[in-house]
């Protein structure tokens, strides 16, 4: 497993080599001094995984994330405790708290190794593509809240203006990305753009209905009724069709 360690913090960054020696499956390729070095080097090298300190001088590790299309899976590293609630907001595999334990760290190893178990392996291998793979972890940011979450646990994007609406679980916050943006990273085997407003995640939908002027209308899990143009229904149709 390929990692990066940000930390803007030298001897922070050295410890934390020296503790990994100890877990030849942890290879950590690279090491970055703040967010933006550290952007630049998730983007070219596309590592499995993060070791991420959280307060760094400019932007913070959220605001690193909040960056980033896709990411890796992350580790969060911190000399303070008070950020361990919002780093599990946004589905981080694990907070350390520095001076790391060593006991500490191979119990976060192993929790790694029983995500990666579970993950389709086929994320990362696809992670040179344009398209979002639906294992791919998206983070999501709306004002001071942020959350972590796979393509495939969300159902519906809804185009509010310049911004999406991101439907997931109970939440619904905004992104500043156009409809027509995401539509060009997802893909149409897995997510249908119903009309002008609605792209949809078909895995999502729990009941098809007729509706008026030859449309259908989607009944999704969480209860959002959208319908589908006229013009959309006819490719709907012969995309569901054996």
């Amino acid at each position: 497993m390929r990692a990066i360690i940000i930390d803007d913090e030298r001897l922070a960054r050295a410890e934390l080599r020296k503790l990994l020696l100890d877990f030849p499956e942890v290879e950590v390729i690279d090491e970055a001094a703040n967010a933006d070095e550290g952007i630049s080097k998730i983007r070219n090298l596309h590592p499995d995984l993060i070791f991420l300190d959280i307060q760094m001088p400019g932007k913070s590790g959220f605001d690193l994330l909040s960056e980033l299309e896709s990411a890796p899976q992350v580790i969060f590293t911190t000399a303070y405790d008070e950020f361990a609630l919002k780093a599990f907001e946004v589905n981080a595999l694990d907070y350390l708290v520095k001076p790391i334990e060593p006991k500490r760290l191979a119990d976060t190893i192993q929790k790694l190794h029983f995500s990666e178990m579970k993950e389709n392996k086929s994320s990362s291998e696809n992670s040179n593509n344009s398209l979002l793979a639906e294992n791919d972890q998206v983070f999501v940011k709306d004002g001071e809240r942020c959350w972590f979450v796979k393509l495939n646990e969300i159902r519906l994007f809804e185009s509010v203006g310049n911004y999406a609406k991101v439907f997931f679980g109970p939440h619904k916050p905004l992104i500043l990305k156009s409809l027509n943006a995401l539509e060009e990273r997802l893909d149409e085997k897995m997510f249908f753009r119903a009309n002008r407003k609605h792209i949809v995640n078909l895995r999502m939908i729990e009941k098809i209905e007729p509706y008026f002027n030859g449309g259908l209308l989607l009944e999704l899990k969480g209860g959002e009724k959208i319908e589908v143009s006229r013009r959309q229904t006819v490719k709907f149709k012969e995309m569901m069709s054996l």
